[in-house]
C-alpha cells in the first residue's frame, strides 16, 4: 500500500470516529505549563523575526497594546522579556496609559485585577500614581514603536493605521483575530510599515499542541522562526515578497491542499 492508499484509509477513519476537538485546543491542556500564554509569546517572537529582518530588535521599543485578555497580557510579559516597553491595556472602561511603561510588577497587579470576575482596568489608577486613565482621549495618539491589538475584530480601520503612521509607528502585529480591517492593511502596505498578519501570528498555542508537553518557549521560538521563513519564502515565490499575509494565506492553502492530496481527494 503507498501514501495514497493509507490516506484513504485515515479519511474513512476520521469519517466513521466521532472525536472532540476545541479549535485545535485539547480540553485539558494542562500539561503543558505555558499553553495559556503561547499565544502572546508567540505573536512577539514573530515579532522579533520580523524586526530582525530589518536589522533591528525589540529592545527598547514603545508599544502599545490594545486590549486586556489572556493573550493581551501575556504579550506583554513576553515584550517585557525581550527588553520592549509595553505602555497601555484597554478594556471597555478604557485604557491604562503608563508613560514610563508598564513593568514586571504593575503587569503583575493588572493581572490580578483582569483575573476577577468583571474585573475593569479602571480599578489599576488607584495603585499606580503614574499612570494615565483615558489621556490622551485616543489610545492611537501616544506615540509608539509597534502597536499590537489584541482587542475586538476590525478595531483599527484605514484611519487609524494612518494616524498610527503618521505618529512614527512601524508596524502593526496582530494578536486577535481580523483586528484589522482590510482597508487598514492596504494603508499598511502603501506607506510601508510592518504588518504581521493573524493568520500567521496566532500560531502560537497550535504548535505548542504539536510539540506536546514536552514544550518549551524555547522550542516555540525556533518553531516560529521556522514557519516565519516558510511563509516569507512562500511569498517571495508567489511575486509577493515581504507581504506576510499573502506568504501565510498560500502557504496555509498549500498544506491544506497536500494533506487532501493524501488523503486521496482530487
Amino acid at each position: 500500500m503507498g501514501d495514497t492508499e493509507i490516506g484513504y484509509l485515515f479519511g474513512q477513519y476520521k469519517r466513521i470516529n466521532s472525536k472532540g476537538f476545541s479549535n485545535g485546543i485539547p480540553f485539558l491542556p494542562s500539561g503543558v505549563p505555558f499553553f495559556s500564554k503561547a499565544s502572546g509569546y508567540g505573536v512577539v517572537h514573530y515579532a522579533d523575526n520580523m524586526l530582525k529582518d530589518r536589522g533591528d530588535s525589540l529592545k527598547g521599543k514603545r508599544c502599545l497594546i490594545l486590549g486586556s485578555g489572556k493573550v493581551a497580557r501575556s504579550v506583554a510579559e513576553k515584550l517585557l522579556d525581550f527588553g520592549a516597553i509595553p505602555l497601555t491595556f484597554s478594556d471597555s472602561s478604557g485604557f491604562v496609559y503608563e508613560p514610563d511603561g508598564i513593568d514586571e510588577g504593575k503587569l503583575r497587579t493588572i493581572d490580578k485585577i483582569k483575573s476577577e470576575r468583571g474585573g475593569l482596568l479602571g480599578r489599576y489608577i488607584i495603585s499606580s500614581t503614574s499612570a494615565k486613565f483615558n489621556d490622551p482621549e485616543n489610545i492611537l495618539d501616544i506615540p509608539c514603536d509597534l502597536c499590537f491589538p489584541c482587542g475586538a475584530m476590525k478595531s483599527i480601520d484605514d484611519e487609524n493605521a494612518a494616524m498610527l503612521a503618521d505618529n512614527g509607528c512601524m508596524g502593526i502585529i496582530e494578536g486577535g483575530t481580523s483586528t484589522i480591517t482590510p482597508e487598514a492593511r492596504e494603508c499598511l502596505k502603501k506607506r510601508g510599515l510592518l504588518y504581521g498578519p493573524h493568520t500567521l501570528t496566532m500560531t502560537g498555542k497550535f504548535i505548542v499542541k504539536a510539540l506536546g508537553t514536552q514544550a518549551n518557549d524555547q522550542m516555540l521560538a525556533s518553531e516560529v522562526t521556522r514557519i516565519y521563513s516558510d511563509v516569507k519564502r512562500t511569498a517571495a515565490e508567489f511575486n509577493a515578497r515581504g507581504d506576510l499575509f499573502v506568504g501565510a494565506n498560500i502557504s496555509g492553502f498549500l498544506r491544506v491542499a497536500n494533506v487532501m492530496l493524501t488523503h486521496g481527494a482530487v
